[in-house]
């Protein structure tokens, strides 16, 4: 009887051993940290991005900043290249909705055209944040913040940067544009900027503008156009580096020397672009910053939280001359 009992009392603590071995939980998150999201359930969260492409210097150190810092925070990232067309994007966008990611994140190719599917994503609950692109809406609901730059100050640094240079010039200067892809929010702005910025001074004259899509290769292809088209032209003004880069080809093939017979403004600021500099082919670059990884998700921890942010957020930027360059390339991410 005896020896019955003790064999009833070990099944019991066997039994009992293994009940709080199944229940035994992962200790609990540390406040603030990335696996605390979502209101401290514990689970990742899951953020969704939809890059426009991979068009340039700029937009792949921009994709990669992105990565790393999803790494680094601990959140999931789902990532979809738009190879720059909007319905790409929007195809990606309607499938992150059905996979009930927390958060949507995207650059937008262009501006209009979103409404819709950004109404799916809010009626399903989804946060959407708009990175380094704005959107052309009337219903502001529709996204939680725009992160990004602010293209028409860019342009018009780099008009202001113009004018300064040929304060004393008579005149006529006549401009060529390489604008970046059309319908797109940094090809309207930095249009807009750039255009206020010389208006009070007669002299400017934009002589000939034309989409080089954010592209090396476009760039030089309408640049050689521009350079059989107008018999003067004193400035190159592009929307982006890479444009730029391919535009100064194009010069130097056509047998004139870029910085000097062809003044060259150009916007972003990448590496190759500070060497063009110090190699005397570029005059000026407005930065515009692509490192944006890790602000976009402190951003997505916040709405995923169901915490309030700013409706914009803008990152810091300034103007690099040539005589600046040399000290500056060092330091350049990207």
């Amino acid at each position: 009887m005896a020896r019955r009992a003790a064999l009833v009392l070990t099944t019991a603590l066997l039994a009992s051993s293994a009940l709080t071995a199944c229940s035994t939980e992962s200790p609990a998150p540390a406040p603030g940290s990335s696996s605390a999201a979502k209101g401290g359930s514990g689970d990742p969260i899951t953020l969704g991005f939809a890059q426009v492409g991979a068009e340039s210097g700029w937009r792949t150190a921009n994709t990669k900043s992105v990565q790393e810092a999803a790494k680094k925070a601990g959140i999931t990232l789902k990532f979809s290249d738009g190879q720059q067309k909007q319905e790409n994007q929007i195809k990606a966008i309607r499938t992150f909705i059905q996979q009930k990611v927390d958060v949507i994140a995207f650059s937008p190719v262009v501006e209009s055209g979103w409404d819709t599917v950004l109404k799916e994503a809010k009626d399903a609950g989804i946060p959407v944040i708009l990175t380094d692109r704005a959107v052309d809406t009337k219903d502001t609901s529709l996204y939680k913040t725009f992160l990004g730059s602010d293209f028409v100050k860019e342009g018009k640094s780099a008009g202001e940067w113009l004018t300064g240079a040929y304060a004393n010039e008579q005149g006529p200067v006549n401009i060529v544009e390489l604008q970046g892809t059309t319908g797109s929010a940094p090809a309207n702005d930095r249009k807009a900027g750039f255009a206020d910025a010389i208006r009070a001074d007669g002299k400017f004259k934009i002589v000939a503008s034309q989409t080089g899509d954010f592209t090396r290769a476009k760039g030089k292809e309408v640049m050689q156009a521009f350079l059989k088209s107008q018999k003067d032209i004193d400035v190159l003004y592009a929307h982006n580096d890479d444009m730029a880069l391919g535009a100064i080809q194009a010069i130097e093939e056509s047998g004139k020397k870029p910085g000097t017979d062809i003044k060259v403004i150009s916007v972003d600021g990448i590496k190759d672009a500070f060497v063009a500099m110090t190699e005397g082919k570029i005059n000026v670059v407005v930065e515009c910053n692509p490192m944006l990884g890790d602000q976009l998700m402190e951003l997505t921890k916040k709405v995923a939280a169901g915490e309030s942010v700013p409706p914009r957020v803008e990152t810091v930027e300034g103007v690099f001359p040539q005589d600046k360059a040399a000290a500056a390339l060092p330091t350049r991410s990207y």
